[in-house]
């Protein structure tokens, strides 16, 4: 089957959860979650899950399973956590969790972003991966870090991806 064939069969809307960590922002500050649920909308999909949470190895741990398992949820998204900082878990919190990768998510991310900023974009730990059978995408806080994962990679393979974990998972 062609890639043309694969993204049209898995045109349809997804049922999206949208998952902030941040120690410093609350959710009425929370623009790049703003940004994601602006962007999924506008591609037609439904934010059926908004959250903030506090980035430590538990909160982080149970928000991503909170989303996997909610109703409707075909596909997290996640934003904040991915640097090298100490307080930046998300990553080693996923790595932990997700039931399998997907590597070429962090690894197109880096990429596209190096022709924005460089060499700095080795401080990035965007992750893909399954989690009982959703996809989940973490992606960094920088608004503009999440338009370009949005508008290159997550938007235009979202259904594809999501449709091919349905396969793999037996739904």
């Amino acid at each position: 089957m062609s890639l043309e064939t694969h993204r049209a069969e898995s045109d349809a809307a997804l049922g999206v959860a949208i998952v902030t960590f941040s120690d410093t922002r609350s959710l009425a500050e929370d623009r790049g979650g703003d940004y994601l649920a602006e962007a999924c909308a506008q591609a037609g999909h439904r934010v059926v899950l908004r959250e903030l949470t506090r980035e430590d190895d538990a909160a982080i741990e149970a928000a991503v399973r909170a989303a996997a398992a909610a109703p409707g949820v075909q596909l997290v998204l996640t934003t904040g956590g991915t640097g090298i900082a100490p307080r930046d878990r998300t990553y080693d919190v996923l790595r932990r969790v997700l039931d399998s990768e997907i590597p070429g998510f962090g690894e197109l991310f880096r990429w596209l972003s190096y022709a924005e900023v460089g060499s700095a974009t080795i401080l990035s730990r965007a992750l893909g991966g399954v989690l009982e059978g959703r996809v989940v995408l973490a992606m960094p806080g920088s608004t503009k870090a999440l338009r370009l994962a949005m508008e290159k990679i997550v938007l235009p393979e979202a259904g594809h991806l999501v449709s091919q974990v349905g396969k793999t998972a037996g739904a």
